[in-house]
């Protein structure tokens, strides 16, 4: 079975050079990095937030670098510095094991899911998920978690269009709604 970088250079290029009548395969766009985001909002003590960090590691397969408030905002209660959650970058070959993994494994075990919104593109042609529980990955074993969390995922691509990067995810195997 081919790998997902694989599969972009041999299927996606050649079929989206087809497509959009581009000569060049440089003009094809391609997926930069993956960033994985979660707030702290509901966590309660110092050990949860270890948990969160450790599961976190577990699922990105490195360590989540922490983010503060960069405005204090009242109604969310929060101050200038303070912990507001833990966000990964993921690059190259961790990048497309996680794609693979969220894919194949996570989304179809995720509760009602019926494929993936088109909205979900911003205007530049990034695309974000949104896991509602971290125990649909595979690493999550079922007695080591004692709250769950959920995170976002955004897929950022080179596409200046969301056709664009939807044509090219959709070809990588992402499950888009009919």
């Amino acid at each position: 079975m081919a790998t997902m970088q694989e599969q972009y250079k041999k299927k996606v290029i050649p079929s989206l050079m087809a497509s959009f009548g581009w000569k060049n395969p440089m003009a094809v766009p391609k997926i930069t990095k993956v960033v994985i985001n979660t707030g702290v909002g509901r966590v309660k003590d110092d050990k949860q937030m270890q948990e969160l960090v450790k599961m976190l590691t577990l699922i990105a397969g490195q360590k989540p670098a922490p983010r503060k408030a960069k405005k204090a905002i009242a109604s969310f209660k929060t101050r200038i510095g303070q912990l507001i959650g833990y966000q990964v970058t993921l690059r190259g070959k961790r990048m497309y094991d996680f794609l693979e993994r969220l894919i194949k494994i996570a989304l179809p075990r995720e509760r009602d899911f019926r494929g993936l919104d088109s909205n979900s593109f911003d205007h530049h042609g990034n695309l974000t998920i949104g896991v509602k529980e971290h125990i649909v990955f595979p690493e999550i074993i079922g007695e080591d978690y004692h709250f769950l969390f959920g995170f976002e995922v955004t897929v950022v691509t080179t596409a200046r269009k969301p056709e664009v990067a939807r044509e090219m995810l959709a070809l990588l195997g992402f499950p888009f709604k009919k």
